[in-house]
């Protein structure tokens, strides 16, 4: 036996008070079931035999009558004469009554039995309606053998008098054959008629009622789109109407606006869709103050209404089925309700007996009825493979045909008929009714016209067509206006039939389209209305695959599955998302395409920017953007308010502050998602007073409060902490006046300012800030709320280690009926471990690691197990963290792994879409040890680490709960073994207990990822000097080797140099580098006069230093060059610039090692002993000027060195060295081409010619050169001058002197002699504090 799966509806707990007051008031509903009675009554038995009829019998045995479970008699059930896809077995229960299940068998002793149906059901035995489960017309499983029974609890019960049971699948041993019994209990509810201009008045017993909560209750069918079911409104403006638009409910609230506008309380929330389908829909709406349930086929919205007012003021009434006639001009142009309703409750009172008992004013009424008047139309369901054939007149001069349709696809046949002499097609085409007319008779003659749009939208849709000798007219929807008429000669001779909905015949002309998916109704051919009965008996016409008497349209975008403000279109068989610029991402727009935050942006290698951050991923709350700045250590994310700095505030007393509210570029929400994760948030206040108090007491009432989250008010100021009302100089004891708390209370005519960090970050942001003691003469403030800072993310690092096969931690269970999506981090050297799982009855989801190479993700929602698995290329046993991303929505299933692999499963088209689970929900096991024994491949406890797990948006605390318990530990380590990568430049990726940080410490860089370029520019005569030796070491080969930098070798001798450096020069000649000894051995990077570079060694046994001449070009251009160099013994290899590395050999002769390394300089040698004079003759003198970054030697970076004071190191300076980059800017020349590109050349060591002489053709008059000689030395003088004096302006910008700063005595710390002494220091100061990264 299976069963149905059944779902309550969901309420959020604030609710439930409030629920049990409504249960208490439904229980007294006339349509309402005793308490102890259940519904679950044999309905079929006890019918009589004539209760059941049928498409057609077999035989007088097989009758209709004989289809009761378990009874034998007959043939022992139905079966038809014919088994096919046209034969129903249909059953009145002699009332409407409410039915919860339906079982069946096969027939007795047979071969005969039904192994799929589906069931429609209907008031009057017309107009059915299937029975719809999870967004789609269900399709019941039904036997295997003739004896079994298979019942079906419904998903939700239905009533109706006529039950049809429709055959889709049968035996295929035998034909179909059928015994059943329905489930259900007796249904009663008053009914009223409502003719569209009767109106019941629902009178209060007092002319004015203030309404602090509502329940209002209701069913109700209709066939017209437009229509008032409820209205009452009061002087006040406020007011509630319920009404159909367009086949939609739209519920609308005001509980009040204020006069001046500012407060608007209307509301309006709309819900369902095809209401117009002559079907009964219950409506419940449920108010308390401005919190409201609204329900429709029981599906629940909840909502809040607009403004800031609790009460409904109602004046006298509450009319029902329109709007109450007052005598004044109606507004809107509204309809009243035409349809019928039953079981009308509002708070306790029922509506529909009040009037049957004429309690309630009934008079607008012409002839009141409690009983419903059935529609008298006959609608027509074709599928794609559909057609109904009408007769007509054959060779009459006129063609007349109308009908309505509904559909939701763009494009169909809707009619064709072959002519006399040609073809008539009305087609929908692109949403538009388009009609082709081919008279083929004397000559062709083609009419082509269209009318109306978007008719696509599944609303009823009327279409007219009239055409006769020379004339043609297309009317849609009634409106004569804009019909659409053409006047062009043609002679019409009609055909004698008319297919609708279809055409598949293959003699003939074809029509453009073949197929229609959709409803019609009221169709007429030459005037007359088609009996449709008569062509259900074969009376008339004929059919293939229409479902006549039945409209199955299905709005698949209500309720709307796209997620975050996704728009939903529709064809007839299916739905798509839209999901531009919603931010998210999927089929159903479920998935976020930002990172969760600043400190996810940092793992991906991002460096300091804005970024769009979306904190609960799928949950409610939208992206937004922050600004993000990484430090070494830290990830601060900033959002900014848009109060200015320094903002005066006058004219404020204790009495009437002024109150200055701030706005941040997030919601209050976003925010607090922020602060609620991070670690440490903060946010700078500052008062600047003149005889304005700010708290002025810690035990009276203060002058200035701020508001922060939660609207709470706090009296405290920055430097200060809860609960104290002080300002930061009461806490540190040095206010301006020693009897007061803060600077300002002083009540000084001087300026002061108290100022200070806001740290507590559950009551940050500020919100709002009100000033109070502004309003005396000479009295004023300046306030400033900085932006709020906040650190860190708890929830990226949330992680648990599971040290034990059987550990395991269990959460709640998890709720993801329709949309779920899960993503965490992983890390484990395990082949294989069952991330988590949740189980319910039957359906289940699980992600495993099924092998060191497979994820898995797999889930049942009722439609049998489903297994997606992604495959990497690389182990996933590794120790290194993995990221996993897993969602499951009614349109697919997606896996995705380390956002490089991923497999997507489309989701049935039928079927099952919730996933209903029971069981907690276990992370680390199986939520079940059944199958821990089981065979090879089972599943296994996950050993290793799990981080930041997030379940549709929720992150599951795993380290709180991990603290309680056994076999488990908070946090994890070792998260460089998967970002250390991103450590650069030899940058050294040091742990942290939540992430890691880069050490740059023995780098020649900075910043976050050691990515920053550090570099100075150097005036004429500055230096520095890297004591490789200390100055007492003998001029011997020593023991003692403590004064060596770490990669020199121990006795101080180099057989290996590594040296890469940046410049900038317009400069020449200079020496770059110079590494001398105690020695004549030397190493030297120089430009000569011509701005080419030279690298010079001299390491022994050559009568001349060895020469490399790197480039014919200058390089002292002012454009940033860069230079690596390494050497190991003879071999050298040199790499200038973008170019190609190229070989050098030092020649055999040469010693190959430089013995008592000494010193490295940059810029300038200042040396004693023995250095080689060519140096010091050509190029030492005045010095290099221009730029060197990122220099570093064997490991050592020394001018990083010496332009930071915190590291320790033998490093000086002489002259002046100011910070800049500007020697590693990007390369802005153009490259060489390959025909000049000397690095092409394999002559190793080639030394290429340049001639610093300028020849002068012959002819040229030699007075003339001189002249212009002189001219240009002049020019080039002046010009020289100006880029000095410039040079001279603008040096000290941006950047700051690590040697010559003043007041470095008394500074805390260099960077504070620096900002003291330097007022255009403007450099970011956050490196030099001290942040930490937890």
């Amino acid at each position: 036996m299976s069963v149905s799966k059944v779902k309550m509806p969901w309420l959020p707990a604030s609710w439930f008070t409030h629920l049990l007051w409504i249960l208490s008031l439904v229980s007294r509903s006339s349509a309402a079931l005793p308490s102890s009675q259940k519904c679950d009554e044999a309905l079929a038995t006890p019918l009589p035999h004539n209760a059941f009829t049928s498409s057609s019998v077999f035989s007088s045995g097989y009758a209709a009558g004989y289809a009761k479970l378990n009874k034998r008699g007959g043939a022992g059930g139905w079966s038809p004469l014919d088994s096919d896809h046209y034969q129903w077995l249909q059953v009145d229960l002699g009332s409407r009554k409410q039915v919860t299940a339906i079982a069946t068998q096969g027939r007795y002793s047979s071969s005969d039995w039904t192994t799929r149906y589906r069931l429609l059901y209907s008031d009057t035995g017309r107009n059915w309606k299937p029975y719809h489960q999870d967004g789609n017309i269900w399709a019941f499983a039904g036997n295997s053998n003739t004896e079994s029974v298979v019942r079906h609890d419904l998903q939700h019960a239905i009533v109706a008098q006529y039950l049809r049971i429709v055959p889709l699948d049968w035996s295929g041993e035998g034909r179909i054959g059928l015994r059943i019994e329905i489930y259900g209990c007796p249904y009663w509810a008053d009914v009223i008629n409502f003719d569209g201009q009767g109106v019941i008045s629902y009178r209060f017993k007092m002319k004015k009622m203030k309404i602090l909560k509502d329940v209002i209750a209701l069913k109700f069918k209709t066939s017209e789109s437009e229509g008032v079911i409820l209205h009452g409104e009061g002087q006040q403006g406020d007011y509630i109407t319920l009404e159909l638009k367009k086949a939609k409910l739209v519920l609308q609230i005001n509980l009040g606006s204020n006069q001046y506008g500012s407060i608007l309380g209307h509301t309006s929330v709309t819900s369902g869709s095809l209401l117009d389908d002559h079907h009964w829909h219950s409506v419940v709406i449920e108010r308390y103050r401005r919190n409201v349930n609204f329900t429709l086929d029981r599906h629940t919205q909840h909502f809040r209404t607009n403004g800031e007012f609790d009460h409904l003021d109602l004046d006298y009434e509450l009319s029902f089925g329109g709007m109450p006639y007052s005598g004044k001009p109606s507004t809107g142009n509204r309809k009243n309700f035409k349809g019928c309703m039953e079981g009308i409750n509002y708070n306790g009172d029922n509506i529909t007996d009040l009037a049957r008992r004429k309690k309630l004013d009934t008079s607008s009424f012409r002839n009141l009825s409690f009983s419903c008047v059935e529609s008298h139309t006959s609608p027509v369901f074709f599928n794609a493979t559909s057609f109904l054939e009408l007769p007509g007149r054959s060779d009459h001069e006129v063609a007349s045909v109308s009908f309505q349709f509904r559909t939701w696809n763009p494009s169909g046949l809707l009619l064709f008929s072959p002519l006399a002499d040609g073809t008539l097609e009305v087609g929908l085409s692109e949403g538009k009714v388009s009609v082709h007319i081919n008279v083929t008779q004397k000559k062709n003659t083609r009419i082509d016209i269209s009318s109306g749009s978007g008719l696509h939208d599944g609303q009823w849709h009327d279409v007219r067509f009239l055409a006769k000798e020379n004339f043609a007219m297309l009317t849609i929807d009634g409106d004569e206006a804009s019909a659409v008429r053409t006047n062009t000669p043609i002679q019409i001779k009609t055909g004698d039939s008319y297919y609708f909905g279809g055409y598949f015949r293959h003699t003939g002309p074809a029509p453009i389209q073949r197929s229609f998916q959709g409803c019609m109704q009221l169709i007429h051919v030459d005037d007359q209305l088609a009996d449709l009965h008569a062509v259900e008996q074969g009376k008339l016409g004929s059919f293939e695959n229409v479902s006549l008497d039945m409209c199955a349209i299905i709005d698949r975008c209500m309720p709307n599955h796209c997620e975050h403000g996704g728009r939903c279109t529709q064809t007839w068989d299916s739905f798509s998302c839209t999901c531009d610029g919603t931010g998210y991402s999927g089929a159903t727009c479920h998935t976020s395409i930002y990172e969760q935050s600043c400190e996810a942006y940092k793992h991906l290698g991002k460096t300091s920017d804005t970024y769009w951050i979306d904190p609960d991923g799928s949950g409610p709350l939208g992206p937004f953007r922050v600004n993000c700045n990484m430090t070494e250590d830290m990830v601060w994310t900033t959002v900014m308010n848009n109060l200015p700095p320094q903002t005066s505030v006058t004219g404020s007393s204790r009495e009437r502050r002024t109150v200055l509210q701030l706005n941040y570029s997030a919601s209050m929400d976003q925010v607090s998602a922020i602060t609620s994760s991070a670690e440490h948030c903060e946010q700078h206040v500052a008062y600047s007073c003149r005889m304005s108090r700010l708290l002025n007491t810690p035990e009276g009432t203060p002058y200035t409060w701020w508001i922060g989250k939660g609207s709470e008010k706090h009296f405290y100021w920055g430097g200060s902490g809860p609960g104290i009302q002080k300002c930061a100089c009461g806490i540190e004891r040095n206010c301006t006046d020693p009897k007061y708390y803060c600077n300002c209370d002083a009540d000084q005519k001087q300026w002061r300012e108290d100022s200070g960090l806001l740290v507590y970050k559950e009551h940050l942001p500020v919100n709002q800030v009100a000033v109070g003691d502004t309003n005396r003469p000479g009295s004023e403030a300046k306030l400033t709320v900085g932006p709020l800072r906040c650190q860190g993310d708890r929830n990226y690092w949330n992680a648990a280690s599971f040290n034990t096969p059987s550990s395991y931690l269990h959460f709640s269970t998890f709720q993801g009926e329709t949309s779920a999506d899960i993503s965490f981090y992983f890390k484990t050297s395990a082949p294989y471990g069952v991330f988590l799982e949740n189980l319910g009855n039957t359906d289940f989801i699980r992600l495993e690691l099924k092998s060191p190479t497979v994820v898995s993700f797999s889930f049942d929602v009722g439609n049998g197990p489903v297994e997606l698995a992604v495959r990497s290329l690389a182990p996933l046993n590794d120790d290194q963290w993995h990221r996993v991303s897993a969602e499951r929505n009614v349109k697919e299933a997606v896996l995705q792994l380390d956002q490089q692999y991923r497999e997507v499963r489309p989701a049935p088209s039928q079927g099952h879409t919730r996933l209903e689970l029971y069981s907690q929900l276990y992370v680390g096991k199986p939520g079940s040890w059944a199958c821990l024994d089981s065979a090879a491949g089972g599943q296994k406890g996950f050993l290793g680490c799990i981080r930041s797990l997030k379940m549709n948006g929720v992150t599951l605390d795993l380290e709180e709960r991990a603290k309680v318990t056994p076999g488990v530990k908070p946090g994890c380590s070792g998260h460089c073994t998967s970002y250390g990568m991103y450590c650069r430049n030899g940058g050294k990726c040091i742990e942290k207990y939540n992430g890691y940080s880069c050490d740059c410490t023995s780098t020649a860089y900075d910043g976050t990822f050691c990515t920053k370029d550090v570099g100075g520019f150097f005036e004429a005569g500055t230096l520095v000097k890297y004591n490789f030796m200390p100055e007492n070491t003998a001029a011997v080969a020593s023991k003692d080797t403590k004064g060596l930098s770490r990669n020199v070798a121990p006795e101080g001798n180099l057989t290996r140099e590594d040296l890469a450096f940046s410049f900038s020069t317009s400069s020449a000649p200079s020496i770059l580098v110079y590494i001398s000894s105690r020695t004549q051995d030397y190493m030297a990077v120089v430009l000569r006069h011509n701005g080419t570079l030279q690298i010079r060694y001299n390491l022994g046994g050559l009568q001349e230093p060895f020469t490399i001449d790197v480039d014919q070009r200058n390089l002292a251009n002012g454009q940033p060059h860069t230079v690596n160099i390494t050497r190991v013994d003879r071999n050298i290899q040199l790499q200038l610039d973008h170019y190609p590395p190229v070989s050098y050999a030092l020649p055999d002769a040469s010693d190959t090692q430089i013995n008592l390394v000494k010193t490295l300089f940059l810029g300038k040698v200042f040396e004693t002993g023995q250095i080689d004079p060519v140096l010091i003759e050509k190029y030492n003198t005045p010095g290099f000027v221009g730029c060197l970054s990122r220099v570093q030697f064997n490991g050592i970076a020394p001018l990083k060195a010496a332009l930071r004071s915190r590291i320790a190191a033998p490093v000086s300076v002489q002259g002046k060295l100011v910070e800049s980059n500007c020697g590693a800017s990007p390369l802005t020349i153009p490259p060489m081409s390959a025909a000049t590109d000397p690095w092409h050349l394999d002559s190793a060591g080639a030394d290429f010619p340049f001639n610093e002489e300028r020849v002068i053709p012959d002819g040229v008059n030699r007075n003339s050169a001189i002249i212009g000689g002189v001219i240009a030395v002049v020019i080039f003088t002046i010009l020289c001058t100006l880029v000095f004096l410039i040079r001279y302006m603008f040096r000290h910008k941006g950047t700051y002197h690590t040697n010559e700063a003043k007041g470095v005595e008394s500074a805390d710390n260099a960077d504070a002699a620096i900002i003291g002494h330097d007022p255009n220091f403007s450099e970011t100061i956050d490196e030099s504090k001290k942040e930490w990264f937890i």
